[in-house]
C-alpha cells in the first residue's frame, strides 16, 4: 500500500477505493482476522468496519481510507496537538492527490475533523459521529485519559477484567470500573496531551469559522459512566446534540440522533452508511 509522511517522521499506509469526490476516512481498511477479530466482536465491533465503510461509499466517492488510530497506537507521537492532528490528516490528503476533500471521523477522530476544519479551507464537507461539535465532553475526556495514563504507568498485574487499549467507548457488556488498560504510557500519553491542549477550546467561536456543509450524529444511548478509578465522570455524546440542536442547526449543522444506539452501535456501517452516504451525496450535488 502507498504511505503518507506524518508530522513525526512516521508513515501511515492508505488505500483508495472508488472514484468521484474524495472522502478522507480515518478507519482501518484491512479487516481484522483471527483473535483480533474475535476481540472486536466481543466488544460489539465489526472486524471489517473500515472496509465496509470504504466499499459502501466507493461506488459514488473516491475514499481514502487509513488506520490513523492504529498507527498512533503502534507509533505513539511525542506530541499530538490539534495542529499535529490537522497536519497529519492533510498529509494523507496530499499523498493521495486530493486537493479538496470531505472528512468523516468518529469519536476522537470526529474531534480531529473539527480541528482540521479550523485549519484548512480544503474541506468540501465535514461529518462528525460520536462527538458533538457543541457541548463536547472535553473536560471529562481529559479526566478519563489522565486516569488511563496513570493506569498505564502502573506495574502490570494479572487482569481482573477485560483489557482495552484506550477508553474511547464501548458497549454495555462490561463494568468499566473493572476494565484494565492494555496500552503503555507512550500510547496513553499522546491522548492525554491532546486533551490537555484542548483545555479552554472555544467551541462557540469555532462554529463561526467552519463554513462547509456539516453533519453531526450520535446514538441516543451514547452515555458512558466511568467509575472512580477513571475519574468518576460521565461522558455524554448524545445529550449535547439534543440540548444544542437549535444552536447547531442555526450554525449550519445537520443533526441526527440514532435511536437506541450506544457509542459502539452508532459507529457500525449499518448505522453510519444510511446517514452519511445520502448526506455526502447532497453536499456534493452542486
Amino acid at each position: 500500500m502507498p504511505t503518507a509522511p506524518l508530522h513525526d517522521g512516521t508513515r501511515v499506509a492508505y488505500q483508495i477505493h472508488g472514484s468521484g469526490p474524495t472522502v478522507l476516512l480515518p478507519v482501518d481498511p484491512v479487516p481484522k482476522e483471527g483473535a483480533a477479530a474475535g476481540e472486536l466482536r466481543r466488544w460489539g465491533m465489526d472486524p471489517a468496519l473500515g472496509r465496509a465503510l470504504a466499499e459502501g461509499l466507493g461506488d459514488a466517492f473516491q475514499v481514502v481510507a487509513f488506520d490513523y488510530e492504529g498507527h498512533r497506537m503502534g507509533h505513539p507521537a511525542a506530541a499530538l496537538t490539534p495542529t499535529h492532528l490537522a497536519a497529519d490528516l492533510l498529509a494523507v490528503a496530499d499523498a493521495a492527490g486530493a486537493g479538496r476533500f470531505a472528512y468523516y471521523g468518529y469519536s476522537w477522530l470526529a474531534l480531529a475533523g473539527l480541528q482540521l476544519a479550523l485549519r484548512t479551507d480544503r474541506l468540501t464537507a465535514l461529518a462528525m459521529g460520536g462527538f458533538p461539535p457543541l457541548g463536547g465532553p472535553y473536560a471529562q475526556m481529559l479526566r478519563v485519559t489522565a486516569a488511563a495514563h496513570t493506569m498505564a504507568l502502573r506495574p502490570r498485574t494479572p487482569a481482573a477484567g477485560p483489557e482495552r487499549d484506550t477508553p474511547s467507548g464501548g458497549g454495555e457488556e462490561y463494568d468499566w470500573s473493572g476494565v484494565q488498560i492494555a496500552a503503555d504510557g507512550a500510547q496513553t500519553g499522546q491522548f492525554l496531551g491532546l486533551y490537555q491542549a484542548l483545555e479552554g477550546f472555544d467551541e462557540a467561536a469555532a462554529q463561526r469559522l467552519v463554513d462547509c456543509p456539516r453533519l453531526c450524529f450520535a446514538g441516543s444511548a451514547d452515555v458512558i459512566p466511568y467509575g472512580p478509578e477513571w475519574g468518576g465522570v460521565t461522558v455524554d455524546m448524545a445529550g449535547p446534540l439534543t440540548r444544542e440542536r437549535a444552536r447547531l442547526e442555526a450554525a449550519g449543522w445537520q443533526v441526527r440522533v440514532l435511536d437506541g444506539l450506544d457509542h459502539t452501535g452508532a459507529m457500525q456501517p449499518g448505522a453510519v452508511l444510511p446517514v452519511l452516504r445520502p448526506w455526502l451525496a447532497a453536499a456534493h450535488a452542486d
